[in-house]
């Protein structure tokens, strides 16, 4: 591994277990999931950074809360 690289914790290291990590990788699959949506209906890649803000706007703040719920229904075996 080269000096420049910051090292990788393997599956079972602090970082995969971080509910904050979780988190993070949950929001860039939606991410992700809205940039190929908003790339098919104009008929190219409109790039992550576009996605980013667009879902941040139109999207983020319902995603959270219907996160969430479902997290708390979990929780309570629901």
């Amino acid at each position: 591994m080269s000096s420049l690289q910051p090292s990788c914790p393997d599956s079972d290291g602090l970082l995969a277990q971080s509910s904050l990590y979780r988190e993070f990788l949950a929001e860039r699959e939606e991410i992700l999931r809205h940039k190929w949506f908003e790339s098919e209906k104009v008929g190219r890649d409109i790039g992550f950074e576009v996605a980013l803000i667009s879902w941040v706007m139109h999207h983020r703040a319902q995603w959270r809360k219907d996160r969430q719920r479902r997290i708390a229904k979990l929780s309570v075996g629901g």
